[in-house]
């Protein structure tokens, strides 16, 4: 029988408009000078707001603004967000939007490229928001992400961005500080051939195979693995089917507390041939959106699935890496989830749960560590 949720209820941030599954993005900022922190919402109408929390009369206190950010029209309809910090040795924040804009007789969709190079507005989101690069795209866009590359002997970021095309098209920002729209093959020769729009894409780097993994679903139901090097060459490759459109995709190791690996490292040994359903995720409406972070503190991660039905399920691998799951929990919503974040809010080193839903961002956090006062403070 499934227990109690850990989590409870920190705060709760209404949107102008509902969201969608490509409605959240984490900021970086885990330390003085990294970045603003807290996360972006973006709702379907045109508008962002920037979640974070705030030191006020000596305690931690929730706070959403909305953010100006130029080039989106008030007729647009906010597709996707994402945001990443550049590479060292560059400073400074990236934000990607894409929207679609009604111009009467066509709908015509765009992406914005958001980068401050000022020096000392690098990470000032109110500056970033006015830099803007405007492009006209050929195609309906979908999930914008990112992935970190090798370019000879140096790191890059680059965006990611799938469309109706089929194809995922890809811009880096070379050191002529303009990002530029390159041929997605020369970087990732696995994401070529698509036979039908992706939906969701996860890109996991494996430093110490030199090796990199990237997962995608398609609105078709199929989904494709695929095994890469640093030479650019594919290595292995599987691919499924399944019954209906694939919402998420992850990539994740799976490490208990004795440091045994479950299924996350069977997909290099087994490719998809084996598959571990998740007990009672069938039991509701369709699952929409899933998330992989250590929900109990205790050195193994959950997952967490949200569904359309207005519930948030947590599974964990069962002991000694046994290669299936059981649910530990569930907690209702009041409304449809449409997108799970984890990702650090407080700055104190442990992650929230950020779950946008149709009506709103509500952020969990774990029981134990609430936050009352501003560490250091009594």
């Amino acid at each position: 029988m499934a227990g109690r949720c850990p989590l409870v209820e920190d705060s709760f941030s209404r949107l102008s408009s509902q969201s969608n599954v490509y409605g959240l993005a984490a900021l970086p900022g885990e330390g003085p000078g990294e970045g603003p922190g807290g996360l972006l919402a973006a709702a379907l109408k045109g508008k962002v707001i920037h979640f974070r929390y705030q030191e006020l009369r000596q305690r931690l206190r929730p706070l959403a603004r909305e953010l100006q950010f130029t080039y989106i029209p008030v007729d647009a309809e906010i597709v996707s967000i994402d945001a990443f910090p550049k590479s060292p040795p560059q400073r400074g924040l990236v934000v990607g939007i894409t929207f679609i804009k009604d111009s009467g007789d066509k709908l015509s969709p765009f992406l914005n490229i958001y980068c401050d190079y000022e020096p000392g507005s690098e990470y000032d989101l109110d500056s970033v928001a006015q830099s803007c690069l405007n492009l006209e795209l050929q195609f309906t866009p979908f999930q914008l992400c990112h992935a970190e590359v090798s370019v000879g002997d140096k790191s890059e970021t680059v965006f990611l961005l799938s469309g109706n095309d089929p194809a995922v098209h890809l811009w880096e920002n070379p050191s002529s500080h303009q990002f530029e729209e390159q041929p997605v093959h020369g970087l990732f020769p696995e994401l070529q051939d698509l036979p039908s729009n992706i939906l969701w894409l996860d890109v996991c780097n494996l430093p110490a195979l030199g090796h990199r993994i990237s997962a995608f679903g398609c609105q078709s139901g199929f989904v494709r693995v695929g095994v890469d090097q640093s030479s650019r060459a594919v290595l292995q490759s599987w691919s499924i089917q399944q019954d209906g459109p694939i919402s998420k995709v992850l990539v994740f190791l799976c490490t208990g507390a004795g440091g045994r690996h479950g299924p996350g490292r069977d997909v290099l040994r087994q490719g998809l041939s084996h598959q571990v359903p998740l007990p009672g995720s069938d039991r509701g409406d369709s699952v929409v959106c899933a998330a992989v972070t250590d929900v109990d503190l205790d050195g193994a991660r959950e997952v967490l699935l949200g569904t359309y039905g207005q519930e948030l399920l947590c599974y964990m691998l069962g002991p000694g890496g046994v290669p299936e799951f059981r649910l530990l929990w569930s907690r209702r919503f009041p409304s449809p989830l449409l997108s799970i974040l984890p990702c650090d809010l407080t700055g104190d080193g442990l992650r929230e749960v950020a779950v946008g839903c149709l009506r709103g961002l509500h952020v969990l956090q774990g029981s134990q560590v609430l936050t009352p006062h501003i560490s250091g403070i009594p």
